[in-house]
């Protein structure tokens, strides 16, 4: 069979019994997808040996490029013992030395003298992590005799992931609305986006009006809610929504007060994506429950992870006859093959300093949004550290927005990737995220082949 042969053979098969998410399948059956059979550093390779700039990491976790010698070699030393046991009345070398250093990574760079994180509870996807630091929160109250907390507080244009609890807690209507009879009921505060301000506010004269609405919310109801759940810094699928300065810490405080956990999503936000470890770490913040996944293994193979306090583990010690245990688990919970990647993923951070040299890719970055600001149909540019959206809207004067119909996000994305860059729209915010390890080359060719996109499409 001829490579065009197979090409159509691959396409063939993959409309007659693939469904992806994300995708409105009716479009994609009426397109011709870009199939990838190769990677190496930030690029990807199509099966018609075409290269492309991952612009977006592999939806968020490429983290020290494709094709790592290290993390590869890593993988199969560790296949040659054992891909895989369970964690259900076992344990593995992998396992217990990548739980001692995510435990000391996060209180080496989440410093206080308050409190820290201890214990770290294995899972397979962002959105398990949250599922269980759901759980967690909601047991832990019931274990202490605290039977009314038993809900959540979360954030408009949150995003937590798609199994039912993570919806529960989302708040983006138009991934979540239809599964509304299936959902818990959670509250909702105003979320920090300053260029669209739900409450009709400009920052800084606001004074962070949005906190003070979330302490309402929570001076009012703090004998129901369980914990706060924020993506801290940045709200990744609702658009990269940068919070502002003071709002991560300052809710912080707010779950002090009120006696309420904070559970901090850093899915996407950590390993690096926004210039630092954690993205707590630009407040000095440092959670109840945090939740990991995403870059945890380099973007190598699944696993998340979510780590708590040992005051909420030590709720759950008990007889065996007190049913105190944590019921909960999952098939690949702490697979070995993950757990070797993620163990050498961190070997690199360390080896490389790849957070130092971040930075002056991070500022190379910043100045080549600062042209693309100007363009008349951008109406904002975000940015923190390596995540990136840049919001397109029909009117820069009255932010009126492009019709959905239109998609013109996805445009644009288009557009790109005839021009060698693969990128994804939310709505019509265009997202960048490349890997950490981009090089200032691959960097000037993403921004230059965005600019020309947007122009392109936007006119």
């Amino acid at each position: 069979m001829n490579i065009q042969s197979y090409v159509r053979h691959i396409e063939k098969l993959d409309k007659r019994f693939l469904w992806h998410p994300f995708t409105q399948m009716k479009d994609w059956d009426e397109g011709s997808p870009v199939i990838i059979t190769g990677g190496r550093g930030s690029f990807l390779k199509d099966i018609n040996g075409i290269w492309y700039i991952d612009g977006v990491s592999s939806l968020w976790v490429t983290v020290h490029g494709h094709g790592r010698k290290e993390i590869n070699d890593a993988i199969k030393e560790q296949v040659d013992k054992v891909s895989h046991s369970t964690l259900l009345g076992l344990t593995h070398p992998p396992a217990a030395l990548l739980a001692e250093k995510l435990v000391k990574l996060v209180n080496s760079s989440l410093v206080t003298r308050h409190s820290s994180l201890s214990k770290v509870f294995y899972s397979d996807n962002g959105s398990t992590s949250v599922e269980i630091g759901l759980k967690m929160a909601f047991q832990y109250w019931r274990l202490k005799g605290i039977k009314g907390k038993k809900t959540f507080l979360s954030l408009e244009n949150a995003y937590h992931g798609d199994t039912i609890g993570a919806v529960s807690v989302g708040g983006i209507d138009i991934f979540h609305k239809i599964f509304s009879p299936l959902l818990f009921k959670a509250y909702k505060a105003p979320a920090p986006y300053c260029y669209r301000c739900g409450l009709d506010r400009r920052y800084p004269s606001c004074k962070l009006l949005c906190l003070r609405e979330m302490e309402k919310i929570m001076q009012k109801r703090h004998g129901e809610i369980a914990a706060l759940i924020i993506e801290p810094v940045v709200q990744g699928a609702g658009g990269m929504i940068t919070a502002p300065e003071g709002y991560l810490k300052g809710a912080r405080k707010l779950c002090s007060k009120y006696g309420i956990l904070m559970i901090a999503d850093e899915v996407a936000t950590g390993f690096g994506r926004t210039g630092k470890m954690f993205a707590c770490e630009h407040e000095g913040v440092v959670p109840d429950i945090l939740c990991l996944a995403k870059g945890i293994t380099g973007g190598y193979l699944p696993l998340a992870a979510t780590i708590t306090s040992e005051e909420i583990f030590s709720a759950f010690i008990g007889e065996f006859r007190e049913l105190k245990t944590f019921f909960h688990g999952h098939t690949y919970t702490g697979n070995q093959l993950a757990c070797a990647a993620a163990l050498c993923s961190l070997e690199i951070f360390k080896k490389e300093k790849t957070l130092k040299h971040m930075q002056r890719k991070i500022e190379f970055l910043g100045k080549a949004l600062d042209r693309i600001r100007d363009f008349p149909h951008v109406g904002e540019a975000r940015q923190r550290g390596f995540m990136v959206g840049i919001e397109l809207v029909k009117d820069r004067n009255t932010k009126e927005p492009y019709p959905f119909e239109h998609k013109t996000g996805w445009k644009v994305c288009c557009r790109a990737r005839e021009k060698g860059l693969l990128i994804r729209p939310l709505g019509d915010v265009i997202v960048l995220m490349p890997p950490l390890s981009v090089s200032y080359s691959e960097l000037k060719s993403l921004m230059r082949i965005t600019a020309e996109a947007i122009k392109e499409v936007t006119g």
